[in-house]
């Protein structure tokens, strides 16, 4: 695959993407420019805050509250998991667990784990176990078979 990029100073700035067929990366790549800039509101402290998704380290749910975590806040959000992923659809977010989605963009190391789980290891050093039932899906994901 050929890249052009080109900086420009002044005028419109614009992405052109000539393909043949659509191929799961080109579907990636425009999920990825189509999602850029997907925010999320939720409370902090005493106020609502937003935060962009690309922000987002993972989402879990405790005692049906849903929490986003990033680098520096955990926002409670009104939404299920099931709901965040189909609103977003954004596939750098992948479902680990049943209490729990990661941001796979995020994640900086892997390590396999005895009884086929994988322990994930976050920008912010936290490790999230991928459970059994959801790492054959998550190895699919990382060779792009999604």
């Amino acid at each position: 695959m050929k890249i052009d990029i080109e900086r420009i100073s002044e005028g419109e700035e614009s992405i052109r993407i000539r393909y043949k067929d659509r191929t799961p990366a080109i579907t990636r790549i425009l999920e990825i420019l189509e999602n850029d800039g997907t925010k999320l509101w939720g409370k902090w402290e005493d106020e609502t805050v937003c935060v962009s998704c690309g922000d987002i380290l993972y989402l879990e749910s405790v005692d049906d509250k849903v929490f986003a975590c990033t680098a520096d806040k955990t926002l409670k959000i009104d939404a299920s998991l099931t709901a965040f992923l189909l609103e977003t659809a954004d596939e750098s977010f992948f479902r680990c667990s049943k209490s729990m989605v990661i941001n796979v963009g995020r994640v900086v190391s892997l390590k396999s784990l005895s009884s086929n789980r994988i322990d994930a290891t976050l920008e912010n050093g936290e490790h999230i176990i991928i459970s059994r039932r959801y790492a054959v899906e998550f190895r699919r994901l990382l060779k792009g078979e999604r």
